[in-house]
């Protein structure tokens, strides 16, 4: 996608946290620094259970006085219901914003300096009503935008983008080896360093207590990843979400989301070494693993 291009994401929601605790209520909940978050500062967060399993990922972008929470729309009540039972007696108020507000991806050549924006992951600025900021997970996944919903379309057709639909967007993704929430990571099971969220600057190691932390340090400074979540070129029809990958007699994963002979797979680690192309199965398909540039075991 070198042609400057943007997908209006209709899988996307908006969660609006406002009040004088909004930093610190959230602070005490997620993963990343979200003292860090400003009108320069996206950052991407998850929220997980007391026993560090992942619930919610999403971004959190200031605009004014709140903190909008770029997050799965088919799941943005249950974020907001489980947000809402730690509340107590914070100064927090939490809306759903999605009728206001909707998130554009943009990709292409030039398209952050287009729109003023620096490089680096997490880089943003108030633009339109609103705020872009490139991707803090990975600069190549490209560019992100909240914006009033009533004129998105129209503002970036200004800027000169041209229009795309989601499957492009999903290629790329899945070509990066970068997961796409629930539809990667299953709730309640999934454990964020099994899924590049070290990498992919989801966490922030030097922060206070939140939730489910304890379980994901210790599997940090004990080595106890024994999983990744990795790219996997596949040669036959897709096989669904949650079918086991073998290798010979022996199971070595489970098959994540994939489209047109890309995906994600969930594998074993030691059955990479010395692994042959093709040598893993699912289904009547043969997968071929990949290391993503970005990954570091």
């Amino acid at each position: 996608m070198q042609q400057p291009v943007y997908n209006v994401a209709n899988d996307r929601g908006i969660v609006a946290v406002s009040g004088n605790d909004r930093f610190s209520f959230l602070q005490g909940l997620v993963t990343n620094d979200v003292r860090s978050v400003g009108a320069e500062r996206v950052v991407y967060a998850a929220l997980l259970t007391p026993q560090g399993k992942y619930l919610h990922d999403f971004f959190v972008a200031a605009i004014g006085d709140s903190l909008y929470l770029d997050c799965e729309a088919a799941r943005r009540d249950d974020l907001r219901r489980r947000l809402s039972t730690y509340r107590l007696r914070a100064k927090v108020t939490l809306v759903d914003a999605t009728a206001d507000f909707a998130v554009a991806i943009i990709h292409g050549s030039g398209v952050a300096s287009r729109l003023g924006l620096p490089d680096g992951p997490g880089s943003a600025r108030p633009w339109e009503g609103g705020i872009v900021y490139v991707d803090p997970r990975l600069a190549d996944v490209g560019i992100r935008a909240i914006l009033p919903r009533a004129t998105i379309a129209e503002t970036l057709d200004r800027l000169g983008l041209a229009r795309a639909g989601p499957h492009e967007f999903d290629m790329l993704r899945l070509a990066l080896g970068v997961p796409d929430g629930s539809r990667d990571l299953p709730v309640e099971k999934a454990i964020l360093l099994e899924n590049g969220f070290d990498e992919l600057h989801g966490i922030d190691w030097e922060k206070g207590c939140y939730m489910g932390q304890e379980l994901t340090a210790r599997t940090k400074y004990r080595g106890l990843v024994r999983k990744r979540l990795l790219p996997v070129s596949i040669d036959g029809p897709v096989p669904a979400a949650g079918s086991p990958i073998m290798l010979g007699d022996r199971e070595a994963g489970e098959m994540r989301s994939g489209a047109e002979g890309r995906g994600l797979a969930l594998l074993r680690l030691e059955t990479l070494e010395g692994l042959q192309a093709g040598a893993l199965t699912c289904g009547g398909s043969r997968l071929t693993p990949h290391k993503p540039a970005w990954a570091k075991f």
